[in-house]
């Protein structure tokens, strides 16, 4: 089937805005002629691809099947470009996926040490669960991410470097002394109030495979998006928190760490990134930190 790209980019754009007229703003042409190439497009598939109403626009099936194919395609497009415009400058570009927790207590001095010896590069960083950092990664939205692994979103098509390992930590205050000095089970933790990430997270994943693990059903009193937040609502008493080891250093103040009976498995942190598309001369240097 031979179609035009530009009928393709057109429809990225207004799948991406869920507008024509916003899209015509970005691709600078006229609104009618984004509708022209969206019927256009339509005819050629044979396919109706939006839902057209005077409040907004909507993507069918079809539509949704579609920009799941085109979006990594421009993404890989838009990577070439950035990198004939590394190969003509002494900049290039670094596109970095990772969570909130990664970032400040792991990638800063990273960052930093490349923003020294690489002063024009453009860094870019996008604060994501680690696992949405995967579907950024498969996208093509991102050239490398730093993650917890294990990952069960991560397959191996891609390369990966374990890069630091770490502990995760229940960690409560005096409101719960009574558990301070003595070996806690994860049946009697299941009494008290757990404060822990979202679902949509690697760390909820591994805590609840735990409990699975020992025939225990997991009820967390208070799920986020922030650790510093589920430490900062431990110190008030709110409930026991579950964090990596590495965002409580010279934090606890009035906290202490609970003492398991069984330990922990320990986890890591990843660097990943797709070795089946070139890489910009930018994200070779900041992969050789982990080498």
């Amino acid at each position: 089937m031979d179609i035009n790209y530009e009928l393709y980019k057109v429809f990225f754009y207004v799948a991406t805005t869920l507008s024509f007229s916003e899209a015509s703003k970005q691709l600078f042409i006229s609104q009618s002629a984004v509708s022209q190439s969206i019927k256009a497009l339509e005819k050629k598939l044979d396919q109706t691809l939006f839902i057209r109403s005077t409040k907004r626009v909507q993507l069918t099936p079809e539509g949704e099947i579609l920009l799941r194919h085109v979006e990594p395609a421009m993404n890989l497009i838009r990577r070439g470009e950035a990198q004939l415009t590394d190969a003509a400058s002494t900049g290039g570009q670094i596109r970095i996926g990772a969570s909130d927790t990664i970032c400040r207590y792991f990638l800063v001095p990273y960052l930093e040490r490349f923003h020294k010896e690489f002063p024009n590069a453009h860094i870019s960083v996008t604060n994501q669960t680690s696992i949405r950092c995967v579907e950024l990664l498969e996208t093509g939205q991102v050239d490398l991410i730093v993650i917890n692994y294990p990952n069960s979103h991560l397959s191996n098509l891609y390369s990966m470097k374990k890069i630091k390992k770490f502990q995760d930590v229940f960690v409560a205050n005096h409101s719960f002394s009574e558990l301070k000095d003595k070996k806690v089970t994860l049946q009697e933790l299941q009494k008290y109030p757990i404060l822990m990430l979202g679902k949509q997270s690697t760390t909820s994943e591994f805590l609840h495979s735990l409990f699975q693990q020992e025939q225990l059903d997991l009820v967390p009193e208070i799920e986020l998006s922030s650790n510093d937040l589920l430490i900062d609502l431990a110190r008030i008493g709110l409930g026991i928190a579950f964090v990596p080891d590495f965002c409580i250093t010279n934090k606890l103040d009035n906290l202490f760490c609970l003492n398991l009976e069984s330990n922990l498995p320990e986890r890591e942190l990843a660097v990943v990134y797709n070795n089946h598309v070139p890489i910009s001369k930018a994200t070779v240097e900041f992969l050789k930190y982990f080498e």
